[in-house]
């Protein structure tokens, strides 16, 4: 459907949605934001659309490369929020995340994002199934909860009042729960018809980690070959890659990272005035926690700057005096030119 914005592209999926289509849209940066609003409604309207996103950075000051600010932004909507390591990645996650959203225990919007210009930018292989290996996989949307029927009409969106409002929201955290499960059971059965295995979380040589690196996006890929030059020269460092952001795998990630001396977040977004968003989903993770390692996040690769070898390596320096018992600021900004700084 050609519309005159981005505003108006979600709107338009909505309507789709609520009149019992399959809607999908793609977006990035500023067009997400335009969005922002229609985001909540497509989720307290319990619609299982589906949104591609190129994780691009904000304005101002213009820029168009690669950060995850955009969708960090709207992780509080009520979609669930898959990331992408490459590109394979995101055309697997763009069909499950399909299946998902309209699993009927989950009815809830689901966006796909993928780092922009570093993977969308770039060409590599990636297995395309066949069309009819897609329809045995993902058959036809029927929906149950939401029909355009003269003979039968509904309401949509509603007036919440507050004796039910809360019941409302209530339902939508039920579900982005349910999702936890049925997410699960798509990953399996992906793997079964296509022979790539997904989950939640990924880890790479956590065992025996004293450093445990959390990751989200393509500098996962970076980082597995950082943690292989740093094996070889005999520290213990491992990796967890975050699949799924929204709902926050809790269950999967404590256990990979709870003997770990440090636990180090890599963050592409900043919460001005606070620190990296995958930081404080893991604060709260572990807060509970009898035995929980050290945590910090470090900012990085902000508006698509390269995070290189150079930069992993700082961020392990300060890891290990974290382990030696020094203590310092939190977030740990990585790379920044501070005498450009004003």
């Amino acid at each position: 459907i050609p519309v005159e914005s981005e505003h108006s592209a979600m709107s338009a999926c909505i309507g789709a949605s609520a009149a019992g289509a399959r809607a999908c849209t793609a977006t990035s940066s500023q067009g997400l934001e335009l969005m922002h609003e229609m985001l909540f409604i497509a989720s307290g309207m319990r619609l299982p659309i589906v949104l591609y996103n190129a994780n691009r950075a904000l304005s101002a000051p213009i820029n168009i490369w690669c950060d995850h600010q955009d969708s960090i932004s709207a992780r509080d909507t009520g979609w669930i929020q898959f990331y992408g390591e490459n590109n394979q990645e995101a055309l697997d996650l763009m069909l499950m995340s399909f299946r998902i959203a309209e699993d009927p225990r989950v009815l809830l919007p689901a966006m796909t994002c993928i780092d922009a210009f570093i993977c969308t930018h770039t060409f590599e292989p990636v297995d395309i199934p066949s069309q009819e290996e897609v329809d045995a996989f993902l058959p036809p949307y029927k929906p149950t909860h939401v029909k355009l029927d003269p003979d039968e009409p509904m309401t949509l969106g509603p007036f919440g009042v507050p004796e039910y409002y809360q019941e409302m929201r209530y339902a939508q955290h039920l579900a982005m729960k349910n999702a936890e499960k049925v997410i699960d059971e798509v990953f399996e059965d992906f793997e079964r018809r296509f022979g790539r295995k997904y989950s939640k979380v990924s880890p790479y040589m956590v065992e025996d980690a004293e450093i445990v690196l959390i990751t989200l996006g393509s500098v996962s890929g970076t980082t597995k070959e950082f943690i292989d030059k740093m094996r070889k020269e005999g520290k213990k460092i491992g990796m967890v890659k975050l699949t799924v952001l929204r709902p926050f795998p809790f269950k999967e990630l404590i256990p990979l990272i709870k003997n770990a001396r440090v636990v180090a977040t890599l963050e592409r977004n900043i919460s001005l005035g606070y620190g990296g968003a995958i930081y404080a989903d893991l604060a709260g993770t572990l807060i509970n926690e009898e035995k929980r390692p050290l945590l910090i996040d470090f900012i990085l690769g902000l508006g698509g700057r390269d995070i290189t070898f150079n930069d992993l390596e700082e961020i392990v320096k300060v890891c290990e005096k974290l382990i030696r018992g020094e203590r310092m600021e939190r977030p740990v900004w990585i790379g920044v030119k501070k005498e450009l700084v004003t």
